[in-house]
């Protein structure tokens, strides 16, 4: 090899050995979001002319090939898209879902769904999944951040759903917080009850975690003593019943049970009646979320009101957006909820 080859290949070489540059460092190096270097990378959106020549200099500085921007993902090339749940089945993912499914097909997309069920063996499905869509939904609590990160990273296109707010990628949640302390506001001060359980795992979800927020910051301003730990079960109606016989066998049964969601109260419903408590006269129970069996005489359950179908709407819109460049960098799209009074409380019949 002569010397001018070698003098050639060398860096040829350690350059082919050097560790490739991510989105995230261009971003940085840029001054910009991951968002804007994926739109200047595919040709898209809005972007400044001083924004686009810094990016596209960091780009050629570090000769950054990222594996899946370009022409095709403009084009949406797979002609989908993707939504990732913990779990397929329930009223609520039934609504998101469907509200989700609904903006797709009016972009003419198919919709490729996927439940985790809180797996690890199911992050490399996740990793599949986004190699075969054009953009992704992420619901709040079923990735790592390191994952999230990850696919953000590589420039795929994605939306986080019923999440904790992410630096750089878009997010649509409901309010949940205030609702939450003002159903628990509604039974401390407008019924005067004074033994409250908060029923369902803060730790399961963003969501759960909001609401237990909401639930002990109504203790505070009413200056009422500080709630008991709550009964950590999951958000399904079998675990409603679990609950119940937690509580029951501990002891006498608190005033109210204030449970994380619809789905949790109507099992607590259903158990106390069937241990021969009465709903409301010797327990009061709620929910959150509405679903449709909330209404009905059997359970006449007071609740809050979250729009689930918008909120499946609003996720695929700010997705679809974020495929063409045409929506914000990020943004934290916040749908309003409202109280239900029903009987369950102990308000009587709506």
């Amino acid at each position: 090899m002569s010397a001018s080859v070698f003098r050639a290949w060398v860096p040829e070489m350690a350059k082919r050995g050097r560790r490739a540059t991510t989105l995230q460092e261009i971003a940085r190096e840029a001054g910009v979001s991951v968002a804007t270097v994926s739109r200047v990378a595919r040709g898209v959106g809005q972007v400044s002319d001083d924004t686009r020549r810094r990016v596209q200099a960091a780009i050629e500085r570090h000769d950054f090939r990222p594996s899946r921007l370009g022409s095709g993902l403009a084009q949406r090339s797979h002609g989908a898209l993707g939504i990732v749940f913990p779990g397929l089945s329930g009223p609520y993912y039934s609504e998101v879902m469907g509200g989700f499914e609904e903006e797709a097909v009016n972009a003419r997309l198919a919709v490729l769904i996927l439940g985790t069920h809180l797996l690890r063996e199911s992050h490399e499905l996740v990793r599949d999944t986004a190699a075969r869509v054009d953009g992704l939904a992420v619901m709040g609590g079923v990735l790592p951040d390191e994952l999230i990160d990850r696919l953000r990273d590589r420039g795929d296109p994605m939306v986080l759903l019923a999440s904790r707010p992410r630096a750089g990628i878009p997010t649509v949640r409901t309010e949940n917080l205030s609702a939450f302390d003002r159903l628990t506001r509604h039974l401390l001060v407008d019924h005067g009850y004074d033994r409250l359980t908060f029923v369902g795992d803060p730790e399961n979800s963003p969501d759960a975690g909001y609401r237990w927020q909401g639930f002990a910051q109504a203790h505070r301003h009413v200056r009422a003593e500080p709630p008991a730990e709550p009964v950590r079960v999951g958000l399904t109606q079998s675990e409603g019943f679990i609950a119940v016989n937690r509580l029951l066998a501990a002891g006498p049964p608190p005033r109210a049970l204030v449970c994380a969601n619809d789905e949790i109260a109507i099992g607590v419903v259903l158990a106390l009646l069937d241990r021969g408590h009465r709903v409301p006269q010797d327990v009061a129970v709620t929910g959150f979320d509405d679903i449709p069996m909330a209404g009905l005489p059997v359970s006449g359950l007071t609740t809050v009101h979250q729009p689930m179908r918008e909120l499946g709407r609003e996720t695929a819109r700010l997705l679809l957006r974020d495929i063409e460049g045409s929506g914000p960098t990020a943004v934290d799209r916040v749908l309003e909820t409202h109280l239900v009074i029903r009987g369950s409380c102990g308000c009587g019949a709506a």
